[in-house]
């Protein structure tokens, strides 16, 4: 049998507040100043990205994956955790795709998405990448994926004929 415990403010053993749960979002806040132990996750926040997107240049272009945070302390940082699927294809047998991660349309973190090599025409990969960001802010913060083609040949991201999935994680961590 599941239990269900409705609170609006949880008091210390003194009997002075100690956490407030505001009703409309359900977050929790802390009196005089206190704060979550450093390391704690505060929220996650989560985007994912489904639809074809196809590139035959050098020129940087939206993934089309996306996530918005709004951190609750300016102090927090953002633990940002990328699962990004693609496909190269080749006028040779060489190419790569360049990826990269911005913030409010800045870029923060540059990586290769692959570098293949081999005498197939088409390759499809993945790449897993983490980057923890400090944005100083309590405002809404945009995170999204940018990618160009490099050394000839279209790249497609989240190949929709191999139903991927790209997907990027927002966790806020409190300092």
């Amino acid at each position: 049998m599941a239990s269900i415990l409705n609170v609006d403010q949880i008091n210390n053993a003194a009997g002075t507040s100690a956490v407030t749960i505001d009703a409309s979002t359900g977050k929790p806040s802390f009196p005089n100043g206190a704060t979550l132990p450093a390391g704690s996750v505060i929220q996650v926040v989560q985007g994912t990205y489904s639809s074809n997107v196809t590139i035959s240049t050098g020129t940087y272009t939206f993934t089309g994956l996306t996530a918005t945070i709004t951190p609750q302390f300016a102090t927090s940082k953002i633990l940002v955790q990328i699962e990004q699927q693609g496909c190269k294809a080749f006028n040779a047998n060489t190419g790569d795709i360049n990826l990269r991660l911005q913030r409010n349309s800045s870029d923060i973190y540059k990586f290769a998405l692959g570098y293949f090599y081999g005498i197939s025409s088409e390759f499809r990969s993945g790449i897993s990448g983490c980057y923890l960001d400090s944005p100083a802010t309590t405002s809404a913060t945009v995170y999204r994926t940018m990618f160009a083609a490099n050394d000839g040949g279209s790249c497609v991201m989240q190949n929709d004929n191999a139903n991927t999935v790209s997907t990027i994680t927002l966790m806020e961590i409190a300092q």
